[in-house]
């Protein structure tokens, strides 16, 4: 399936790029979450009429996630959770759980932009999480679980 992509997508490409693309990833995620269009002849040329417009709405969404990557450079997650004596935690903490901390303490994060690369915290500790705001901007923050 041949699409325009109508914003820069990681790991596929930039805004304008034609690219091939499975059909099932194209009909059920690319063009329903609005970053892509089929590539057909009169897609093309809508987009070419509307790219000045798609370029200047990539920069601010690029420059808001700069903006949330500098307010994010140096915070702290502390964390309490039910933890054994041995400090092994009775559950575990997720994308979901920092989230909500984050925004409880005022910054826009979904836990879509949570990555945890080694999966959920299951142990007392600090770790370092990294978010993923935009394809080009990614942080990291301190996140320090501690028992109740």
């Amino acid at each position: 399936m041949e699409l325009i992509l109508l914003e820069k997508v990681l790991n596929l490409g930039d805004l304008g790029d034609k690219v091939s693309v499975k059909s099932g990833f194209g009909r059920n995620f690319l063009v329903p979450q609005g970053k892509a269009v089929p590539a057909t002849a009169e897609n093309v040329a809508r987009f070419e009429t509307m790219r000045a417009e798609l370029e200047k709405a990539a920069a601010d969404k690029l420059g808001s996630a700069q903006s949330r990557s500098d307010a994010l450079a140096e915070v702290t997650v502390e964390m309490a959770a039910n933890a054994s004596e041995e400090g092994k935690l009775y559950g575990s903490i997720g994308p979901r759980e920092i989230a909500d901390a984050l925004q409880k303490m005022g910054h826009d994060v979904s836990k879509r932009e949570v990555i945890m690369g080694e999966g959920p915290i299951r142990v007392v500790g600090e770790y370092d999480v990294q978010l993923i705001l935009h394809a080009d901007v990614d942080t990291s923050v301190k996140v320090v679980v501690s028992p109740e």
